[in-house]
This record gives C-alpha cells, structure tokens and sequence, in this order.
C-alpha cells in the first residue's frame, strides 16, 4: 500500500518517515472500519483512498511551506486534509471542525491511535464557530475540502483567519468562473487572491486546483450571516 503513496509524494519531494508511513497505515485500517458502520466517505478502495484522500490533502505542502502555523480544517468529514498534514508535518497546531459529532468521535480515535498531538476536534457549524472569539480570525490558515460553491465558502471560512494569514480551498474542478463570481464576496470578508495552483495528481489522471486567498482585513462583525444563508442568498453585488 505505502509504496504507492511514497512513490506519488516523491513527485513533490514530500519524503516520508518509517514512523509516518505507519500512521497513515493505522489511520486507513481505522477509516475501513469505521466507515463499516457509519458514512464516513464513499472512496474506500485502498489506492483511491491514497490518490483522492492522503495525497490530494498533501498538496498543500508541495505549494507553501508549512511548519509550526494554526490551521482550522473546515468541514474535515473523515479528516482531509487535517490528519494527512498533521502526520507529515507535525508542528502544525491543526483544528479539525465539522458539524457532526459521529465523525469527530472517529477523529478522536484516530488522534489517540496514531498518538497526534497539538491536533483537536471541534464540534459547530461555521456559522456558529465564527463568532465564537476563540476561533474568530484566530487561524494562520483555514483549509477545507469541503464541496461547496467559492462563494459561500469564503463566507464560511475567511471569518476564521487571521489578517495576513490564508484561506485555501481545495478544488476539484476548473476555478475560473467561481473565482470570477466569487470576486466580490471574497473583497468583501476581507480577502484578495494570491494565487491560483492547478495540477494533476501525481499518479493519476485527476486534475485539482488550489486557490490561495491572503486576508489583508478583518472580517466585517456581520459576517458570516446566521445559518443557511451564506448558501441559499450567496453574497453577490446587487444591482
């Protein structure tokens, strides 16, 4: 199995340990069992899970260093890209929230398992975490693969990030017209676009996008809007 994933990370010079070549053992014998009983994802099959789940949640590090920053994982589900980071960088201090207790009983598990530290769980919607002043623009970073239209997931996340940190979605399709849909709202919570990174997978035929969105202000206090509207009433320029 980790000769895959060794072989596909090389591509980005991410060379991994004997110690974490184990955790991502472990977290994978974990993710099948649990997903067994409870919908945690519905790629399963072991060199899918390598290709979409452990190596797509590594690019990041192949576009930014990343050492010992504060990331916010948003929406993680079964734990990308958060656990995937954590084990190949372990200074990262990450925060994994999602609004699903189930899963976070998982993440728990896979924490304790695979014996991460400075790595927690959080239990919220966005809306709700984002007013929260322990988590409001505390985050040198918020990623999230969470599958979600630019816009309204700007809204749900530029809030967490502190001013001169970086938002990063992670995309899977081609970014052009989201970004260009999304210019507004992205100026309004406080954000510019940095830089746009689109690559295939090394290993396969997929093609994937990383946008990179600094925060050059706050947040205005009105922002994120009360649960549901950032997706039903997507923030556009009127008129």
């Amino acid at each position: 199995m980790m000769d895959r994933l060794n072989t596909c990370l090389e591509q980005w010079n991410i060379r991994l340990s004997d110690d974490m070549v184990l955790k991502f053992r472990d977290y994978y014998a974990l993710l099948r069992e649990w997903n067994s009983f409870m919908n945690l994802t519905a790629i399963i099959e072991e060199d899918e899970v390598i290709d979409k789940h452990f190596v797509d949640s590594l690019a990041l590090g192949h576009y930014m260093e990343l050492k010992d920053q504060s990331l916010l994982d948003l929406g993680t589900g079964a734990g990308f890209p958060g656990i995937p980071l954590k084990i190949v960088y372990p200074g990262l201090r990450i925060t994994l929230a999602d609004s699903q207790q189930k899963r976070l009983r998982f993440l728990d598990t896979v924490i304790r398992e695979l014996a991460l530290d400075q790595i927690t769980t959080v239990h919220g919607r966005a809306e709700d975490l984002a007013n929260d002043p322990n988590y409001r623009e505390q985050f040198d970073l918020c990623a999230s693969r969470a599958v979600a239209n630019l816009t309204t997931l700007s809204e749900y996340c530029l809030p967490f990030v502190k001013t001169g940190g970086t938002f990063v979605p992670y995309k899977a399709e081609k970014t052009e017209e989201e970004l260009t849909q999304a210019g507004y709202a992205i100026s309004v919570l406080g954000g510019s676009l940095d830089r746009v990174e689109s690559y295939m997978l090394p290993g396969s035929d997929l093609n994937r996008t990383l946008l990179f969105i600094r925060k050059i202000k706050k947040t205005p206090g009105k922002y994120p809007r009360k649960a549901g509207s950032p997706s039903k009433e997507p923030l556009v320029k009127r008129g």
